[in-house]
């Protein structure tokens, strides 16, 4: 049975009580066990996906986690995840007093700050922060604390407007995607990497034009369908380089990309690692 157990320490200062705690945690198949913590915690599915029942509250979901994928587990909640593949979370506690510190710069009441209780949850502005952490911490955390503090105040900042119990019901006035047909189609392109995928037949999965596509997706996720399918190829074939059961070619070939010149590009880009370097690095 694997276990996660996050919980900032209670003897330090009242800034670093503040602070997000962020950590990438590995999963073997079978039972993941969190015990209840005392703040909130958001879990971000990184890849690639599985299929998942989630015990919490007295309730089991059902569901297939991709990449980006969010759980808000309210505090002193237990919860429980059991898959059959082998996986990894970002995992993000956020402090109760964070939370009250920025609802009262909100003009919002901090005695009633209570999360709601998600499940594959889709929220850009929240994954956008989730893999900048995770790049932070891959990278030996050379943000320092003021970029801790800045993402973290930008996380209790939209967990409390869209997702505080209290806050008005959840509607995006920019439009875009549905919660179902964006995980409809995150799933598909998670499912497809190695393919060429082409706008014409996401588009078609979603059943709708191509313009219509492009101009929903962005809405929904924050970026164009092809810079998210392209990092998402990245991000995978990292995860293949770190097992080294393939060649560079071989990943390259395994995540969609027409040679290992053209991953290299890419990773170059939007990693600022080579496939060889990520190689040599070791995992978080």
């Amino acid at each position: 049975m694997n276990s996660i157990a996050q919980s900032p320490r209670t003897n330090e200062s009242t800034s670093t009580q503040r602070l997000i705690h962020a950590e990438i945690k590995a999963f073997q198949p079978g039972v993941t066990e969190m015990n209840p913590s005392p703040n909130p915690v958001i879990c971000m599915f990184l890849g690639p996906s599985v299929e998942t029942i989630c015990m919490r509250n007295g309730r089991t979901r059902r569901g297939r986690e991709v990449a980006g994928d969010l759980d808000i587990i309210p505090a002193d909640t237990r919860c429980s995840w059991e898959t059959k593949q082998a996986g990894s979370l970002l995992v993000m506690v956020v402090p109760r007093a964070l939370l009250q510190a920025v609802a009262s710069q909100l003009e919002m009441d901090p005695g009633h700050v209570e999360l709601a209780d998600r499940f594959q949850l889709r929220d850009p502005h929240i994954e956008h922060i989730g893999w900048a952490l995770k790049a932070d911490i891959e990278a030996g955390n050379t943000g320092g604390r003021l970029f801790r503090e800045s993402l973290g105040t930008a996380l209790a900042t939209r967990l409390l407007q869209r997702h505080n119990v209290r806050s008005l019901p959840m509607r995006d006035p920019r439009g875009g995607l549905s919660a179902s047909k964006l995980k409809h189609l995150v799933t598909h392109i998670e499912d497809n990497l190695e393919s060429d995928l082409s706008l014409a037949e996401i588009a078609a999965v979603a059943d709708m034009s191509v313009s219509h596509l492009k101009t929903l997706f962005r809405r929904s996720t924050g970026v164009p369908v092809h810079q998210y399918i392209l990092r998402r190829r990245v991000e995978r074939a990292k995860e293949l380089l770190q097992e080294e059961s393939l060649s560079i070619t071989q990943v390259a070939f395994a995540t969609g990309f027409a040679h290992q010149s053209h991953l290299a590009r890419h990773m170059r880009k939007i990693l600022g690692m080579t496939p060889a370097a990520v190689r040599r690095q070791p995992e978080a």
